[in-house]
């Protein structure tokens, strides 16, 4: 029998020992040659995946039957770092030393060593499976003839050695890449060759290059991929639209933001009965993405669009994703429609789902459907006034939806996005707030709908496919919470934990006063990281019992695999032609919610950048601010307008030994009675931007010290006599729109 994975496992398991690779080629009546070239290229697999590990005795067992940990390395730029588990458990915690041998997001299996003096369980890492960095992105420095790159990841905290010969033409302080050569040990750290010159680290377009390689996108598609997708042409195959439901004379349109490039929904609504029909539409990026292919096995690398401020790094070729998948106005697409019927009080009564050909009758932004509904623009009107009765129905379809979401106790984080606007050079010329209004609700709602919808169906055909799940918010995070609710006067009236209701009710107690913004972002904080898995818990912050991510499959591997699910179910096939498993898609589960946390953390990285190198200009100037967070090193200050975020610390506040209250976080001064609290206005003058660290520092504007004592660094405060000297203090001078 040739051997596999599977049956290397299965002897490994039936053995109830550690086994070597002799006998195990004994096993399978395999000489030496045979082994070399079949068992231990399996072996190798095996222990990239974490299934196996090689001992000291040159003996290979089950890392699960080892008490070993597997997990990936979450770096702290401290040194220190834990190990995150890929099964349920408590994160490991490593020490320095530890971390000496692994970069941020390594794959690795980790061993319990202890318990620290903080009840936390320590590690120490037995093997490392995968490497997370195989280049490295940073300056470049020569100092007494040693060259090194550090890191512009605050989370790599190894300088990477570059020896003579390995330096190509890089010159001190340019951004450079550095392919590692040999990965950091116990001994000594990571060796590098340069592989190429990015430049200065403040020219246009740096922050979105040094972002790609810092966290490892994929930017380029390797040739076979983009010829698979190029090989499908501009126009879809007409054979296949005669098979379906026909849509192209319903007035179906998209409607997306100004700068979209891609369109996979759209949405049609019209009256039945006392209530609607809604029709969302949805690229069948299913019909071009086959399992198995090179377009695939990329987009499973990519499991997600990743959007910065100037550019994307798509999870599919141009030729699908802003071409033949994508809902162009007036070109036949093929689409997975679902089809609600939503009666007078928002509630979805019947729904099917089927495969179509539609005609998108006009691609509308944002702005011009509210120009148009909300203010009569009348050349808007004009122009679009053929869809103007299905506008209408579907703001009619989002009351009766946005009403059953208040109903349902959906918590509602109601935040606008920031806007870069950028000069003829490439260079941010303007931060402003793109505001978030009934528009952008209304599609919120169809796509949250159709979601449910999906998700509901996928549970009822029983195949293997993903959920979102946002699940209560965690005990410890619980806690601060009711300490911050309770230090504000706002009662709690839940047991044990909330119901989403609660926190709704919360938010509207605060609404109108000066604290509602500072209890949407505890609140926001308070809750639990929504993930992808197969195993249905509902969705805490939307309120509902079933969600999966169904409308977007351009840019989200999660949401093709579900169109995968259904069109399977649709097509009547057997279950046993699914081809996914139940355990392939806890793998898929974990590899989406992963890549979707890259993305995330790539395109804030980008944001945090291209905000400080803009904030470099505005040094010694004063701004109008709120403090957003207090901690006993100072207090954190957002300047609303901008977006941008800034410490004043401790030793910037006017001279006086401050207090810390960690649970109503407030700063107080003892001898002049300054407090500093969350949603006080502030006005700060910038005085340092760090665009290396992505910091940027204030200080409060306009005190002097013989100015007048204030409340909240606006109001006067009455003087008194005698003040109290009390303890000692902190002296000056001792930081789903489409769901």
């Amino acid at each position: 029998m040739q051997p596999d994975l599977e049956t290397i496992l299965a002897r490994l398991e039936q053995a109830g020992r550690p086994v070597t690779r002799r006998e195990l080629s004994d096993d399978f009546g395999l000489d030496h040659a045979e082994s070399d070239r079949v068992i231990k290229p399996l072996l190798l697999e095996l222990i990239r995946q974490g299934k196996v590990v090689r001992n000291r005795r040159a003996a290979y067992g089950l890392a699960r039957n080892m008490n070993l940990v597997r997990g990936r390395i979450s770096a702290h730029a401290d040194g220190f770092g834990f190990v995150i588990p890929d099964e349920d458990g408590d994160d490991l915690f490593l020490a320095p030393r530890q971390m000496r041998q692994v970069f941020n997001g390594d794959r690795v299996l980790a061993a319990v060593s202890g318990v620290d003096r903080r009840g936390r369980k320590e590690g120490q890492i037995v093997e490392v499976i995968e490497r997370a960095h195989q280049q490295i992105v940073g300056r470049f420095v020569a100092d007494g003839g040693v060259a090194q790159v550090v890191p512009d990841d605050p989370k790599l905290t190894h300088d990477v050695l570059i020896p003579d010969g390995s330096r190509a033409d890089a010159r001190p302080g340019k951004i450079v890449v550095a392919r590692i050569t040999r990965p950091p040990t116990l001994e000594r750290g990571p060796v590098g060759e340069i592989v190429a010159v990015l430049g200065h680290a403040d020219e246009p377009g740096m922050a979105t290059q040094i972002a790609i390689f810092n966290h490892q996108l994929p930017a380029d598609f390797p040739v076979e991929v983009e010829r698979q997708a190029e090989n499908y042409g501009s126009q879809i195959d007409q054979d296949i639209a005669a098979t379906r439901t026909d849509l192209r004379g319903m007035k179906l349109i998209t409607i997306d933001g100004a700068d979209a490039r891609d369109f996979d929904d759209a949405v049609h609504a019209e009256k039945a009965g006392d209530g609607y029909r809604l029709t969302v539409a949805i690229a069948d990026v299913s019909e071009y993405v086959k399992p198995g292919s090179p377009l695939d096995d990329e987009a499973v690398k990519r499991g997600t669009s990743t959007y910065f401020p100037d550019q994307v790094v798509p999870m599919l070729p141009e030729a699908l994703s802003n071409g033949l998948c994508s809902l162009n106005p007036k070109v036949d697409r093929l689409v997975l429609a679902c089809e609600m019927t939503i009666d007078a009080s928002g509630r979805v009564t019947d729904s099917r789902f089927f495969e179509a050909v539609m005609n998108s009758a006009a691609r509308m932004t944002y702005d011009q459907v509210r120009q148009m509904v909300e203010h009569g623009d009348e050349q808007l009107n004009e122009r679009y006034g053929h869809v103007r009765e299905n506008l209408d129905n579907l703001f009619e379809v989002y009351r009766l939806l946005s009403k059953r979401r208040s109903k349902r106790g959906a918590i509602d984080f109601d935040s606008d996005e920031v806007q870069f606007v950028f000069d003829a050079e490439g260079r941010v010329e303007q931060l402003q707030r793109r505001k978030r209004h009934d528009t952008h609700r209304l599609i919120e709602e169809c796509m949250i709908a159709a979601n449910v919808q999906a998700a509901t169906t996928a549970e009822k055909n029983g195949l293997p496919t993903l959920f979102r799940v946002h699940d209560v918010p965690p005990p410890d995070k619980l806690a601060d919470l009711e300490a911050f609710l309770s230090a504000h006067g706002l009662k709690i009236d839940w047991k044990d934990e909330p119901e989403p209701a609660d926190l709704t009710r919360i938010q509207k107690k605060a609404r109108g006063t000066p604290i509602a913004p500072l209890v949407d972002a505890v609140l926001l904080r308070s809750l639990a990281l929504a993930v992808y898995q197969p195993e249905n818990k509902g969705h805490f912050g939307l309120a509902l019992d079933a969600y999966a991510h169904f409308t977007s499959p351009i840019r989200r591997y999660p949401d093709l695999l579900l169109h995968r699910a259904l069109k399977h179910h649709l097509r009547k096939l057997p279950k046993n032609e699914y081809p996914y498993s139940a355990k392939r898609m806890v793998e898929f589960g974990r590899e989406c919610s992963w890549l979707e946390r890259r993305a995330e953390d790539a395109s804030r990285d980008v944001d945090e950048r291209l905000k400080c190198q803009y904030m470099q200009r505005h040094i010694g100037d004063q701004l109008k601010g709120v403090i957003t967070g207090v901690t006993g090193f100072g207090a954190f200050v957002e300047i609303i307008e901008m977006g941008v975020s800034g410490l004043v610390h401790v030793t910037s506040l006017p001279n006086d030994y401050y207090h810390f209250d960690p649970v109503g976080r407030v700063l107080t001064g003892e001898r002049r009675g300054l407090r500093y609290r969350l949603a006080d206005p502030v006005t700060v003058e910038v005085m340092s931007v760090s665009v290396d660290e992505r910091k940027i520092d204030f200080r409060i504007a306009g005190d002097t010290e013989g100015d007048e004592p204030t409340d909240r660094a606006g109001g006067r405060r009455k003087s008194s006599k005698k003040r109290g000297r009390g303890g000692r203090g902190k002296k000056r001078g001792a930081k789903d729109g489409k769901s």
